[in-house]
C-alpha cells in the first residue's frame, strides 16, 4: 500500500513539474544574440541548435556573407556571416573577420523544420528573452527586408531586431550563395 501511495505521489510531482515547464516555456519567446555590434531576437520555434565556433571550409566563387560550410554533429552546414547579410547588417570583404572572431561566437542552426542546411554565425548569446522584457514595441520599418520585424527597446532603451528565420530561410538571396 505504502508503494502504491509513493507511486501516486511521484506521479503528481512530475504532472506538476510538467505543467509548470509547459508554462515557462510558453513565457519564453526569443533567443538574444549580438552579430556585428547589433541585438536580435530569433524566434525560438524557429531555431535550432546552438553550436560553439567550428573551423569552416571556405568556398570559392560565393558571397561575401557566405563563409564557407561547417562539419557539425556529422552533417555539413553552409555557415552565414548575420551581421554581413544584406538588409542585415554592413557589407563586408570576402572571407571570414577574423577580428570579430572571439569565444564568445556561436553558431545557431535554423530548426530542421525549415529544411535549410545552414547556420547562423554571431558574435555572442545574450540570452533568453520574452515580451515582458521589452518596454516598447515598435512596428516594423516600410522599406524593410520581409524577414525583419519589429524594432524593440528593453527597459534599459536597448534597441534589438526581431528576426523571422522562417522568412530569411526561403529569401531568394539566401539561398543563392553564387557570387556574382
Amino acid at each position: 500500500m505504502a508503494q502504491r501511495q509513493s507511486l501516486r505521489d511521484l506521479q503528481d510531482r512530475l504532472a506538476r513539474r510538467l505543467s509548470a515547464a509547459k508554462t515557462e516555456a510558453a513565457g519564453i519567446s526569443w533567443l538574444a544574440v549580438e552579430a556585428g555590434g547589433r541585438r536580435f531576437l530569433l524566434p525560438l520555434v524557429q531555431s535550432g541548435e546552438i553550436f560553439s565556433w567550428s573551423p569552416v571550409q571556405t568556398v570559392p566563387y560565393t558571397r561575401s556573407w557566405y563563409l564557407g560550410v561547417a562539419a557539425l554533429r556529422g552533417g555539413l552546414h553552409g555557415v552565414v556571416d548575420l551581421a554581413a547579410f544584406p538588409g542585415v547588417g554592413a557589407s563586408v570583404p570576402h572571407g571570414l573577420p577574423l577580428d570579430r572572431l572571439t569565444s564568445e561566437s556561436r553558431l545557431i542552426s535554423l530548426h530542421p523544420a525549415l529544411d535549410v542546411n545552414a547556420v547562423l554565425w554571431v558574435d555572442k548569446l545574450l540570452g533568453l528573452r520574452n515580451p515582458t522584457m521589452f518596454s516598447a514595441l515598435g512596428e516594423r520599418a516600410g522599406d524593410a527586408k520581409a524577414f525583419l520585424g519589429r524594432v524593440l527597446l528593453d527597459a534599459q532603451g536597448g534597441v534589438w531586431q526581431e528576426l523571422d528565420l522562417q522568412t530569411l530561410a526561403s529569401d531568394p538571396l539566401f539561398l543563392d550563395i553564387a557570387a556574382e
